[in-house]
């Protein structure tokens, strides 16, 4: 429900884009929540035999990643509720996703696809890079990027930044866990998993 209100709120279509989602053990998705509402909702989607969603439009250029033996995930149906919206809840889901897919499935690269005028955040904020030209995204009705993030590089941001968010930084890697809060975070993760 949250997706459908804040994606239509922008206009995107949601029909399609709820079907694409259905029950699947590749795709984890994690909710901000508190007792009786869902404010915050992030998707990650591990590469299978079906592939990942990004390759609808992208499949050259996620290829290109799978052909040198890299590993792959994504990032989908980022919704937040803006009276909720913080650098907190954002870097939290961020986190969990990176570490479900890195620590856990050991993914090298991530991928995501944005609206052409959200790729500014995500270069800003994470530190992920366009590599794919403007098409459009039949699940939402709307224009998208495809954007990429090599995970050695979250590795080396929350290494140096995570847990000092009074640093100043514009970006969300000082929101994100310290190494050890991700270590018990991984372990219970972990855990779950099996």
């Amino acid at each position: 429900m949250l997706i459908e209100r804040m994606y239509s709120w922008r206009g995107y279509h949601t029909d399609t884009a709820a079907a694409a989602m259905p029950g699947n053990i590749n795709r984890l998705t994690l909710e901000a929540s508190s007792e009786h509402q869902i404010f915050g909702t992030l998707t990650l989607g591990m590469d299978s035999e079906e592939g990942l969603l990004a390759d609808e439009l992208y499949a050259r250029e996620i290829n290109s990643f799978r052909g040198k033996g890299k590993k792959v995930c994504e990032l989908s149906k980022l919704a937040i509720d803006s009276e909720y919206s913080s650098k907190e809840m954002l870097a939290s889901l961020f986190h969990l996703a990176y570490i479900f897919g890195r620590n856990i499935h050991k993914a090298t690269d991530l991928f995501i696809e944005v609206n052409p005028r959200h790729a500014g955040f995500y270069k800003r904020m994470l530190g992920l890079h366009q590599i794919g030209e403007e098409r459009t995204c039949r699940r939402v009705q709307a224009p998208a990027v495809l954007m990429h993030l090599e995970l050695g590089y979250v590795d080396t941001q929350i290494a140096s930044l995570a847990g000092s968010y009074k640093s100043g930084e514009r970006s969300l890697y000082p929101y994100f866990f310290s190494r050890h809060e991700e270590a018990g975070l991984a372990r219970r993760l972990q855990w779950h998993n099996n």
